[in-house]
């Protein structure tokens, strides 16, 4: 009411202006005429949008939505709403961690079938749990365009928020805590994104479940700013493209960043930390951009899966069991500016091609790279090959592993190093570089050391 008061006068100015119009130009009285129309417009909508306070009780809030008119405010005091919801109207809900939203263990809590809804404030608690029905604390339809979901606590659910269909969400700033069944492949999804372009996933806090974001069949979304644990993949794209992830967080997952079936993905400075299995992985991932991200701690930094034409720089691969591996015939990718610290082995490459991994004459940083600098310009004098005709054997032939040490392997070692002709093929960097660049991922600008305990 108080916008409707400050804004009649104004119209009524107007009304004069368009009045005293009449001798003017047509243009005049046409943008007065527009402005007058708009005027009342908002008088409207002020008249009609009221804030209503609601107590808790079973039903209780789906009689207040299904009696709320578009733009109304529905605060809800601290209390247990029990009962799924349908939102069918473009309303509010606002309220506190204490005001409780119970679906009562039966298929979505709140499902969103009007566009520019806001849920904002309140805990959301007990969906159903049939994978089949997608059962969900907030799902969210394809008539849920421009929804805000921000500032929530999910718990006890079995997905937490599904986009199915909705244009331009942004889902934001809320704690989701997701199922811990015996077998991670029956949990849901933290928030799972299909065909919903436009989106935004940012500053969520998401932990337990099957992936924290999953997302197929989409474009131009962006995730950013998450902070995702124990789950199986953090971040898990399929068929989505002219995306990015940036900033983002994976600790204690099975796999940091899943790219799959995706192209012309931009993943920047997103930290993996201590995550089992793979930090990146790139399965028929093409056209992207990876850059800026730091992995520790797993068992491969990055795996490329016929991956092609993808660019990967400036990257940190730290205290894996492998830095790279890379296979099943990925052309074309980009290799350069990245440190690779520590890792048991730097590259597997099982492969009989050349591959050069440097760029404008600037390689990659290798650990346990012995190199001089004569001429100080920052790159190693000779050519560095992370693999030799030794690791090519040990790889196709696993018994090999036990004539390591034996005299004919030592032998093998030391001609290739005086022969540098009999090296089979393989990754190749040209001009290598003496010292580690600075990587920024989400803590900011973290200078490269291995150790788990930074970034």
């Amino acid at each position: 009411m108080v916008v409707c008061w400050l804004s009649l006068p104004r119209c009524l100015l107007l009304y004069k202006q368009q009045n005293e119009a009449e001798n003017n130009s047509p243009l005049a009285r046409y943008f007065l005429a527009g402005g007058l129309f708009l005027c009342l417009l908002l008088i409207a909508f002020s008249v009609r949008a009221e804030t209503i306070q609601v107590a808790p009780g079973h039903g209780v809030l789906q009689a207040a939505i299904d009696s709320a008119q578009n733009g109304d405010s529905l605060v809800l005091a601290p209390g247990r709403y029990s009962g799924s919801l349908n939102i069918t109207r473009s309303v509010s809900l606002l309220g506190s961690e204490d005001s409780i939203i119970d679906g009562e263990g039966r298929s979505h809590v709140i499902m969103v079938s009007a566009p520019d809804v806001l849920i904002k404030g309140v805990s959301i608690q007990h969906s159903g749990n049939d994978l089949n029905n997608e059962d969900s604390g907030i799902f969210i339809t394809d008539k849920g365009d421009n929804a805000r979901i921000e500032n929530n606590h999910f718990e006890n659910n079995l997905i937490g928020i599904y986009l199915k269909g909705p244009d331009s969400v942004i889902v934001k700033n809320n704690n989701i805590i997701g199922s811990r069944f015996h077998r991670m492949n029956d949990r849901g999804n933290g928030v799972y994104v299909w065909n919903s372009p436009g989106s935004i996933v940012e500053n969520n806090k998401i932990r337990y479940g099957r992936d924290g974001i999953f997302v197929t069949t989409s474009h131009n979304n962006i995730f950013k700013g998450n902070h995702m644990s124990d789950l199986r993949f953090a971040v898990h794209y399929m068929y989505t493209n002219d995306s990015e992830i940036i900033n983002n967080i994976s600790t204690r997952n099975h796999v940091g960043y899943a790219l799959m079936f995706s192209d012309r993905i931009r993943a920047k400075e997103n930290l993996s930390l201590g995550d089992s299995e793979r930090g990146l992985f790139f399965n028929f991932a093409n056209y992207s951009v990876i850059e800026g991200n730091r992995v520790v701690g797993a068992e491969k930094c990055v795996f490329i899966y016929n991956a092609n034409f993808n660019q990967i720089d400036n990257n940190a691969f730290e205290e894996c069991q492998i830095g790279i591996h890379f296979t099943a015939g990925s052309e074309k990718n980009e290799i350069y500016g990245n440190a690779f610290i520590n890792n048991r082995t730097q590259v597997k490459y099982v492969g009989t091609r050349y591959i050069e991994w440097s760029k404008d004459g600037r390689g990659n940083y290798w650990s346990d790279n012995v190199a001089f600098d004569i001429d100080k310009n920052g790159i190693a004098d000779q050519i560095y090959r992370p693999n030799d005709l030794v690791d090519q054997i040990v790889w196709r032939h696993p018994l090999a592993k036990l004539l390591l040490n034996s005299p004919s392997v030592q032998i093998l070692k030391w001609a290739q190093s005086e022969f540098p002709g009999l090296h089979p093929g393989g990754v190749t960097d040209s001009a290598p570089l003496m010292s580690p660049p600075p990587v920024a991922t989400s803590g900011g600008q973290v200078a490269i050391a291995g150790d788990l305990s930074s970034g």
